[in-house]
Formats: C-alpha cells, structure tokens, sequence
C-alpha cells in the first residue's frame, strides 16, 4: 500500500496552502495497493515534534478519519473524506493543517487498511481508534511532510 501527494513529495516542505499560514485545507492524497481482503481505511495526521508543554503524551492529533470505505483511491484537495471523523487535539473534526509553534514539525499522514470495520462513534480519538484496530491492520503505509511558519 502506498499513499502519495501530489502537493508534495515524501519527507519534503508542505505548501503553506494546506496549513494555518494559508487556506489551512488539506493536500490532495493519492492512495495506491491498497490489499483486496480490505474492508476499511484509516487516515491519521499527527506531529510528534509539538512541545511538551502543548501536550503531554508529545503528540499532536491533527486529522482522525476511520471507516473509510476500501475502494478509495484519491482523498481530492479540500474535500473531507467519506467515513468517521475521530476528534483532533484541538478538538477538530475535520482537517486541522500544520501550524508549528516551534520551528519545523514533521506532520506523519499515516494510512492503515483493515480488514473490518470500526465499531466505534464519530469523535472517537486516536488513542481509542489504534486500540480497537489492532490485530485488524492488513497494511500500513505513511507520508511525511515538514512545516515551518512563515513568520
């Protein structure tokens, strides 16, 4: 399984398009490979990098989407995907893009295909949505990007 942007390449500079600096909508995704016994997909994006003082498990959960149906193959720019919204640390059900206090972040969009469905309500988050697929996770992939303010 393999998950691309057009926007930008893996490890590389996120456009300030997709971040609190400009329109603050997400990047289009492309998904590929995604395995045939799949019955859903799971979209996380989060920072690592967020001071401790933010958070104190030292991450920032920034898109929580589940229950994403496996036939998806493209996530267009701006447009919310089909499936579950979990809730993001800032309380966000929706895309909330990069927005360092810091320096650069890395911000890991990572993709999981199942082979279920998760029984769980919208606004679950991250922590609750990772328990409940394990040993459900058929294939994983992610796509890094990095950001730094512009001011």
């Amino acid at each position: 399984m393999k998950l691309t942007s057009p926007a930008f390449e893996h490890e590389g500079k996120i456009p300030a398009k997709y971040t609190c600096d400009g329109e603050n909508i997400n990047p289009p995704l492309k998904i590929t490979d995604i395995p045939s016994g799949a019955k859903s997909i799971v979209l996380i994006m989060d920072d690592p990098d967020v001071p401790k003082y933010l958070r104190k498990d030292g991450m920032w959960d920034h898109w929580v989407v589940f229950n994403i149906p496996a036939s998806l193959r493209e996530i267009k720019e701006g447009e919310e995907p089909e499936g579950t919204h979990g809730i993001g640390t800032g309380s966000n059900l929706n895309y909330m893009g990069p927005c360092p206090p810091d320096g650069e972040h890395r911000y890991f969009f990572k993709l999981y295909a199942l082979d279920t469905e998760l029984n769980l309500p919208e606004k679950a988050a991250k922590q609750l949505v990772e328990k409940t697929m394990e040993g459900h996770i058929l294939a994983e992939t992610q796509l890094m990007g990095r950001y730094k303010r512009l001011s």
